[in-house]
């Protein structure tokens, strides 16, 4: 299934970028185990701290285009270096905020400015500037599945610090985590003698191409679903610790469950790279949004038990981060490679936009109703909205005109 990327330099690119991610994307994944105890250590309020929460949901997103045009002029190697420094900063200086503004400098901005210059954007736009095209597709989905480790990896680690050396702590053990993506990072960047792919498209500069892509109509359907995928995930990520406990079951249950996503969205991640080369991109995204429709409406037929929690986050799972695989895949066949780390950043950004609603609206619902019905509901709306948005996707290069001389 992965048989273009048996060669060495292209297994080592590959692994590199995972490796990064994984480390990013688990800690920055594991943030929502601290909300209860931030809160009963502040008492700030579930609101107030949803509130960080939903701003980074934001962050992230927001920092993908901008960091993935600075790595696409100057390279990806200070960009990541900073990045993976911030994020430790920002777990290193949590535990001293007392505020609400205090949180969202640390959580919401620090936090997640590091973490999202060392995610997808640039990774995978590193990555396929050192790829040949045909290695790209599998590439993106086992740089995906890297993400999803770190998430299974962190999250039943966390919750064990959090529980053994208090949150306080467990946020420092997290920053020093966070800092040893720092010697993969040095690897992953090291200058080439050649350039690996040789650009065929005109080169008319990253403005030219941000202005090519928003008028394009595929490019801006992909935005929409894209915004109903990081709306559902900030919704989980963040408050699936509290469904866990208004459902009367213990902190565990909801650490293993992000554990099990971050499991399930490695076999998901891979199996969709690999779809990437056999099948249509738009289709495999349509198919995806469309079964977390079903998979939110069966969880709520069914009793509320800890294994109720793992089937639904083992279904979730396999299509979690599954989506970036094509959607890096539909960017890359629109409008080639050079400036993809710029152009896939934008779509994350729509992404991290419905992030900062599922986040932020999901604390606003539990206070005003107790519970995350509403919520829920909306999910399963904007999932099947997302699954039929994707289908008129144009999947063919975008046809650039000669600029006049």
């Amino acid at each position: 299934m992965f048989r273009s990327l048996r060669t060495p330099a292209v297994l080592l690119t590959t692994l590199l970028a995972a490796g990064i991610l994984a480390i990013t994307m688990g800690t920055r994944q594991s943030l929502g185990l601290f909300i209860s105890p931030i809160n009963s250590a502040t008492g700030l309020g579930i609101a107030t701290i949803s509130f960080a929460m939903a701003i980074g949901q934001f962050t992230w997103g927001a920092i993908q285009p901008l960091a993935g045009a600075v790595a696409d002029r100057h390279g990806a190697r200070p960009v990541l270096l900073a990045a993976v420094v911030l994020l430790a900063l920002g777990c290193a200086t949590t535990p001293f905020m007392e505020s609400g503004f205090g949180l969202v400098v640390a959580i919401g901005l620090m936090t997640q400015v590091g973490a999202g210059a060392a995610s997808f954007s640039v990774l995978i736009g590193a990555a396929a500037q050192r790829l040949p095209a045909d290695a790209r597709g599998s590439a993106s989905g086992a740089i995906n599945a890297g993400g999803s480790f770190g998430q299974f990896l962190f999250a039943p680690i966390v919750q064990k610090l959090i529980q053994t050396i208090g949150w306080a702590n467990a946020l420092w053990a997290l920053a020093l985590m966070a800092l040893t993506a720092l010697p993969l990072v040095g690897r992953l960047t090291r200058p080439l003698a050649t350039p690996a792919v040789v650009h065929p498209e005109a080169d008319h500069g990253v403005l030219h191409a941000i202005r090519s892509a928003l008028g394009d109509r595929s490019y801006l359907l992909l935005h929409l679903g894209f915004f109903t995928c990081g709306f559902h995930l900030a919704f989980l990520v963040t408050h699936l610790p509290g469904e866990v406990d208004l459902c009367g079951l213990p902190p565990a249950v909801a650490s293993w469950s992000l554990a099990i996503i971050g499991l399930a969205n490695i076999a998901g991640s891979l199996y969709a790279g690999s779809c990437v080369s056999r099948y249509r991109s738009k289709h495999v995204l349509a198919v995806m949004y469309g079964s977390r429709a079903l998979l939110v409406g069966a969880y709520l037929l069914m009793p509320r038990t800890a294994l109720t929690f793992y089937v639904f986050a083992a279904g979730l799972g396999l299509t979690w981060l599954s989506t970036v695989p094509p959607t890096a895949s539909l960017v890359g066949k629109l409008f080639g490679v050079r400036y993809l780390g710029t152009l896939f950043g934008l779509t994350l950004l729509s992404h991290q936009i419905g992030g900062f609603l599922g986040a932020w609206l999901g604390g606003l619902a539990v206070v005003e109703f107790g519970d995350y019905s509403w919520m829920w509901y909306a999910d399963m709306a904007l999932a099947v909205m997302a699954a039929l948005i994707n289908l008129p996707i144009r999947e063919a290069p975008v046809l650039r005109p000669a600029l006049a001389t």
